[in-house]
C-alpha cells in the first residue's frame, strides 16, 4: 500500500520507516527540507517539501493513489485540515490525525477522523490511574451516541462476575486490562483486584453508568 505522512518529526519519521520496512511505499511531506534528515540514508520513500493540505503538494505525495495518510505535524489545525483534505478530497479511506488538545480529538472524531492525542492525554491517563474517578472516553462512534470508556470500578464489585455488572449496570463489557495485558471476558469471568474495566455505554448514560460502578453490587441475601 503507498502511504502518505505529513510531518517529518520523531513520530513521523518513526513511522515512515517502519511502514516501509514492512514494505509499503511512504511519502513524507514537511514544510522544512532539513527535517528529512531524520529518515536517514536508507529511506528509499519520496520526501516531499510543501504544506501537507496543499492540494498539489498531495499530488506530488501521491495522494491519489494512496491507501492511508497519516498526519503527525506540531500543529493540530494543520493535521485536521489536512486529514479532511485526504478524506474528502482525495476519497483516502485509512486517516488519522495527530492532536495536542484531547478536547478537540473528541471533536474530530465525531468528524470520523480518527485521532491520536498525545502528551496531555498520556498525562491524563496517568492521572486516571492515580486518581481513579468516572470514566475516561477512549472511542466514539461518529454519531457520538455510543462511547467506550474505562469506568472506575468499586474494589466491591471484585469477586462478582461480569454478567452480573452488566445486568445491574446494562453496560457491555468490551474488555478487562488485567496485569497489563488486555482479555475478552465472558459472562463467568470474575474481577479481580486491579482489573481495569473498558465498556460499551450509551453517552446519555454515562452518569447512571459510573454511579452503579462507584455504589458497587445492590445487596442480596447470601452473597
Amino acid at each position: 500500500m503507498h502511504i502518505v505522512i505529513m510531518g517529518c518529526g520523531r513520530v513521523g519519521s518513526a513511522l515512515a520507516q517502519t511502514l516501509e520496512q514492512q514494505g509499503h511505499t511512504v511519502a513524507v511531506i514537511d514544510q522544512d527540507p532539513t527535517a528529512f534528515r531524520r529518515l536517514g540514508p536508507g529511506f528509499g520513500g519520496r520526501r516531499v517539501t510543501g504544506i501537507g493540505f496543499d492540494q498539489d503538494t498531495l499530488r506530488e505525495a501521491g495522494i491519489e493513489e494512496a491507501g492511508a495518510f497519516a498526519a503527525v505535524s506540531s500543529g493540530d489545525n494543520s493535521n485536521i485540515i489536512s486529514a479532511r483534505v485526504a478524506r474528502e478530497m482525495f476519497g483516502v479511506e485509512n486517516v488519522a490525525a495527530r492532536i495536542y488538545d484531547p478536547r478537540r480529538a473528541e471533536v474530530y472524531q465525531r468528524l470520523g477522523i480518527p485521532t491520536v492525542a498525545t502528551v496531555r492525554w498520556t498525562a491524563d491517563q496517568m492521572l486516571r490511574r492515580l486518581l481513579p474517578s468516572g470514566a475516561e472516553p477512549l472511542w466514539r462512534d461518529p454519531t457520538g451516541g455510543v462511547q467506550l470508556a474505562e469506568v472506575h470500578t468499586s474494589p466491591a464489585w471484585v469477586g462478582h462476575k461480569i454478567s452480573r455488572l452488566q445486568e445491574e449496570t446494562g453496560v457491555r463489557v468490551a474488555f478487562l486490562t488485567r496485569l497489563g495485558e488486555a482479555i475478552l471476558p465472558s459472562s463467568q469471568t470474575v474481577l479481580q483486584e486491579g482489573d481495569l474495566v473498558h465498556v460499551m455505554m450509551r453517552v446519555d448514560e454515562v452518569d447512571k453508568v459510573e454511579a452503579a460502578f462507584a455504589q458497587g453490587p445492590e445487596e442480596e441475601g447470601g452473597h
